[in-house]
């Protein structure tokens, strides 16, 4: 909005980001359709189009098909004028993924490299961060930086971790990291970035659990489109909650956490097979494997009917083993939800990730990338 008193140059900067942002929010666009949409003089237009375009923020891609006049060139923001890369850091390997300014991914990659709190590994990341770059083309120029989705929770500074049993790296300082990453870092717990990326593809969510089926188990809670972090940074910690207290052992030194029945290492363990042999056996009919899957499948109702009944939102199962569900799984939860839960959940309120085991690194590069567009949108 354009208050009494402002100055013409900070005029200017509102004009240039409504310009900005109407053509973003469009996609494809003309300076004519501007003009109408913006309520904007053709002049004024005009020139923000121009410094737009002269610092390559926009493109002109083509033309729109003739009304009978000249054809007016179609404009469309330019997606790679700044880019973003999330890299997750987990027990037995390390993600990189890159994303353009629609937080689309343009190039993914998985390191198998078991995790070590050792400098050489930190020089390795380093290393591979820029082979990642140079071996995609990545302008290095127009990164905006590189996030870290790691698995611990963050301290509120995000400077380190504050608690990391699963990698048993307590106190880790985003600046080890940063010694050897040659671009701005971000650490990020990964759960709470998983979130972020699903906030990013559902525009109409307001409140949500979000359940991350990892190696490990992970979780996030978010309300009024804002992922909860709590006094201690500890909201959403939904792998610790305890489904039997004579259950078996977790990491956090408690038995019958949620952790020990639907993370995948627990899956695993108990199938004796990879994940694909799993569920292609599971796909097939095998009856082993449907009695460790409708066990799986209900353990995790259970704690999702334990959730909902303290945070009343969309239910999103997200990560690795998210593209393995089919809707005869969600069906299942519904349905014993309905027999378990004071108030069950509606088949639409139960909804999939679709980046799979990829999900923390975008969602942490995600972060970057909106940043960056508020300083550009109003």
């Amino acid at each position: 909005m354009i208050s009494k008193g402002m100055t013409t140059m900070a005029i200017k900067q509102i004009n240039l980001k409504k310009v900005y942002t109407a053509i973003y929010q469009e996609k494809e666009t003309s300076k004519l359709q501007l003009v109408q949409s913006l309520q904007m003089g053709l002049s004024t237009v005009s020139q923000n189009l121009k410094e737009l375009e002269d610092q390559e923020f926009i493109l002109k891609t083509g033309y729109l098909e003739s009304t009978g006049g000249r054809r007016a060139h179609l404009i469309t923001i330019n997606k790679l004028a700044r880019t973003s890369i999330g890299l997750g850091i987990l027990k037995d390997c390390i993600q990189l993924v890159h994303v353009n300014l629609y937080g689309e991914v343009t190039h993914k990659q998985t390191h198998p490299i078991p995790y070590s709190d050792e400098t050489p590994y930190y020089q390795t990341i380093g290393k591979l961060v820029q082979q990642f770059i140079e071996k995609n083309n990545i302008n290095p120029d127009r990164l905006l930086g590189v996030s870290i989705a790691i698995q611990g929770i963050i301290s509120s500074d995000g400077e380190s971790v504050s608690y990391g049993p699963i990698l048993q790296n307590d106190q880790l300082k985003r600046s080890t990291l940063a010694k050897f990453i040659p671009y701005p870092c971000r650490l990020t717990h990964d759960s709470k970035a998983a979130a972020y990326l699903e906030l990013w593809h559902h525009q109409e969510l307001d409140s949500a659990i979000l359940l991350l089926l990892n190696e490990n188990l992970g979780g996030a809670i978010m309300t009024h489109r804002k992922v909860h972090n709590g006094l201690q940074m500890r909201s959403g910690i939904i792998e610790h909650l305890s489904l039997n207290k004579q259950g078996p052992t977790c990491y956090c030194g408690s038995r019958g956490c949620l952790e020990t029945y639907c993370s995948i290492h627990a899956l695993v363990s108990q199938a004796k097979m990879s994940v694909p042999d799993f569920f292609e056996k599971l796909r097939a009919g095998d009856d082993h494997c449907q009695t460790i899957w409708k066990t799986y499948l209900t353990h995790l109702a259970e704690a999702i009917r334990n959730i909902t009944v303290i945070v009343d939102g969309v239910v999103i199962i997200s990560g690795h083993l998210a593209p393995y569900f089919n809707q005869e799984d969600l069906t299942f939860i519904q349905h014993y939800l309905k027999e378990i839960a004071p108030f069950p959940l509606t088949r639409e309120n139960i909804i999939l990730g679709i980046e799979g085991k990829y999900t923390p690194a975008i969602g942490a590069a995600l972060y970057n990338i909106a940043d960056y567009l508020k300083t550009m949108m109003v």
